[in-house]
């Protein structure tokens, strides 16, 4: 039987170096890339088409949510397990909504690593106990479910492009670095920010930041 092709995305090196490690102690598993950015993470998956990414949900430039949706549309034999330190039920039903296979807390054991990595290798879908029952609480919570559904609408409107934008204005880059990061004129960057400014009806960065925070497109907690 072939190993299991592993491909790790962490954009912090001792947390990312920390699991590397765990995984080489899985037998039949073989880490073939270690990426630092979501971006990276695409190009790499492309590279080695590895059979599971095991993807951080905070990264720079692109999330891992955003990753993983284009994973599920680009590289559809590919399975995605999202790696955070978050269990409340907005982050892990946006994991599941986008094509990820698995969610795991950053706190997990070995054993639950190789738990999760081999039910998802064998088609299954596989969530810590605490993520689970954090969503069980959400189906519960009327609320809440309002508002995580309100979000997801918005979210929704989005174009990919408009979405990777948003992330990076809320990263704090401007304009040019925008256009930099994307291969687009700055005009370009500009229409895009003032088509989901519209869109989100959001007019100010700021906004734009506290929408990216509450719908998980990047993370306070650095």
């Amino acid at each position: 039987m072939a190993p299991i092709r592993v491909l790790l995305a962490d954009d912090h090196v001792l947390i990312r170096a920390g699991i590397s490690a765990l995984l080489q102690r899985i037998p039949d598993l073989t880490v073939v890339a270690e990426a630092d950015d979501g971006r990276d993470a695409l190009q790499l998956i492309a590279m080695h088409h590895p059979n599971i990414v095991l993807l951080d949900i905070s990264m720079p430039e692109l999330n891992g949510l955003e990753v993983a949706e284009r994973v599920a549309r680009e590289f559809p034999d590919v399975r995605v397990i999202i790696l955070s330190m978050h269990a409340t039920s907005d982050y892990v039903l946006k994991a599941m909504r986008v094509g990820a296979s698995g969610y795991l807390l950053k706190g997990a054991r070995l054993a639950e690593l190789e738990l999760a990595i081999t039910s998802v290798a064998h088609g299954e879908t596989y969530l810590s106990p605490a993520a689970a029952k954090h969503v069980i609480g959400g189906y519960r919570d009327q609320a809440s479910g309002a508002a995580l559904a309100a979000d997801g609408q918005a979210q929704e409107r989005l174009t990919a492009r408009q979405r990777e934008i948003l992330q990076l204005i809320a990263e704090g880059q401007t304009t040019k670095e925008i256009a930099q990061v994307l291969t687009l004129s700055a005009k370009t960057v500009e229409m895009h920010r003032a088509q989901l400014m519209e869109r989100l009806d959001i007019h100010d960065v700021a906004g734009l930041v506290r929408y990216a925070l509450r719908a998980g497109i990047i993370s306070g907690d650095e």
